[in-house]
């Protein structure tokens, strides 16, 4: 694709990156395929496609955002199959955070929009505030009958309410700064992201990675100072905001890996390690942190990329348990971790099943299955369908959104992958498939 930016625009780094990204598109529109929202909405500016060319217009035009611009670029999950497919190589993840940055910075939402958009950044990244909307959330539920009559709105909010577990949770017993010795001999030491979402929605499941990991010889230590990874509001435009909580995790796990040292920084969340992994990128212009950044993503990897580095025994545990195991996109096509979940669990005995369109994704998307309820549960339903064909007794993920979407639409147990693991190498006996669901709500038919 040619570009026509200036010598004085290409001087912005921004600006250079955004080039060369554009350049290497070709118009092939193999993209358009996999893209779930051109599939679902047939609009070619819902597609990476047009998408880039919007962008492209506003970048070398050095326009202000639209309003067509911010409504197509909304309804992009930033799922990054589009990145898969591609065969030119097109960084398409570069672009959009480039136009939702600039989004946030040149347009003036409605204002309904700008207050929920600020309220979700202001509460999900802190475990403490996104637990105490929680607990009130149980009383807002009185509201959904009446909600559809206050539009988008109303949409959003009853969209938010229904991804609310029906039970909170207990608070993780996990407090910053402990580590936890391992059972036999010691064969590695890491740092488990206790993050900001998934410790308060479900802490079992770093719970079942902790126990998994000391089991096979692993020191486990939390970090004080850990924060949020950035990853939710770093998708909503807020980049000052997702480098204030970079900041803080580069810095406590800095004090790990100078300390004690650090094999990896392991992430149950997939969303997370793959806004983690990218540190080096977001910090690259910054000279106190660029360094520190790139150290730090360097030595983050997927729970299942850790586990499969340790080789672990063979199991029949889950011998005549059918498992379909959902590709989480931040997984799949962000860190392009593909055969690890799937091995782990067939070498735990579970029969395990791909899931037919598995490269589409479920709707979740970090906010988007709240800011953009509709197509999120068009996607969900899709999801659920092609999961029901395949007649499994659980559903593995490896990420919380995907976990809490998925589940709000199935009867199915919906779990994470290294519960399943835990279980399969424990003691336990086997009660996921009597849980009739997961702890997000109460499912459908």
């Amino acid at each position: 694709m040619q570009t026509a930016f200036t010598l004085q625009q290409l001087a912005d780094p921004d600006i250079q990156e955004a080039d060369s990204v554009l350049r290497r598109c070709v118009h092939c529109g193999f993209c358009l395929a996999t893209c779930p929202t051109y599939l679902e909405l047939g609009n070619e500016l819902d597609s990476p496609r047009g998408r880039i060319y919007l962008i492209k217009d506003m970048l070398e035009n050095d326009k202000r955002a639209s309003e067509e611009v911010t409504t197509h670029i909304d309804r992009c999950l930033s799922c990054l199959s589009c990145m898969t497919t591609c065969p030119s190589g097109v960084d398409y993840m570069r672009l959009v955070d480039q136009a939702r940055v600039r989004i946030e910075k040149t347009y003036r939402r409605p204002l309904l929009d700008r207050l929920f958009r600020a309220l979700l950044s202001a509460i999900l990244p802190y475990r403490r505030r996104f637990r105490m909307a929680l607990r009130l959330a149980g009383l807002g539920r009185a509201l959904v009958p009446v909600l559809n009559g206050f539009g988008l709105a109303g949409r959003r909010l009853e969209a938010m309410l229904a991804l609310a577990p029906a039970r909170l949770p207990a608070r993780s017993t996990i407090k910053p700064g402990v580590s936890f010795t391992p059972e036999g001999e010691q064969r590695g030491r890491v740092a488990l992201l206790n993050g900001c979402a998934q410790s308060v929605l479900d802490p079992g499941i770093n719970l079942a990675a902790l126990r998994l990991l000391s089991r096979f010889g692993v020191e486990v230590v939390f970090p004080k100072g850990e924060a949020c990874c950035g990853a939710i509001v770093h998708h909503m435009g807020r980049a000052d905001q997702a480098r204030r909580l970079a900041r803080a995790n580069i810095d406590a796990w800095m004090e790990e890996i100078e300390g004690e040292g650090l094999d990896a920084i392991v992430t149950t969340t997939s969303g997370c390690g793959t806004t983690i992994k990218d540190y080096a990128h977001l910090f690259r212009d910054d000279p106190a942190y660029a360094e520190k950044a790139a150290r730090v993503a360097a030595l983050t990897a997927d729970v299942s990329e850790y586990l499969a580095l340790l080789k672990l025994p063979p199991s029949r545990r889950g011998a005549h348990v059918v498992v379909a195991y959902h590709a989480a996109c931040s997984l799949q096509h962000g860190q392009r971790v593909t055969r690890e979940p799937k091995a782990l669990l067939m070498n735990a005995g579970f029969e395990v099943r791909d899931v037919p369109e598995g490269h589409i994704c479920c709707g979740s998307a970090g906010t988007y299955n709240i800011l953009q309820p509709d197509i999120a549960e068009r996607l969900r339903d899709r999801k659920v369908g092609n999961i029901a064909s395949v007649a499994p007794d659980v559903i593995a993920a490896g990420n919380i959104g995907c976990i809490a979407q998925i589940a709000s639409g199935t009867h199915v147990p919906v779990l994470h992958t290294v519960e399943l693991l835990d279980w399969a190498y424990g003691d336990d006996e086997a009660d996921f498939l009597r849980r009739g669901g997961s702890p997000f709500g109460e499912g459908v038919s």
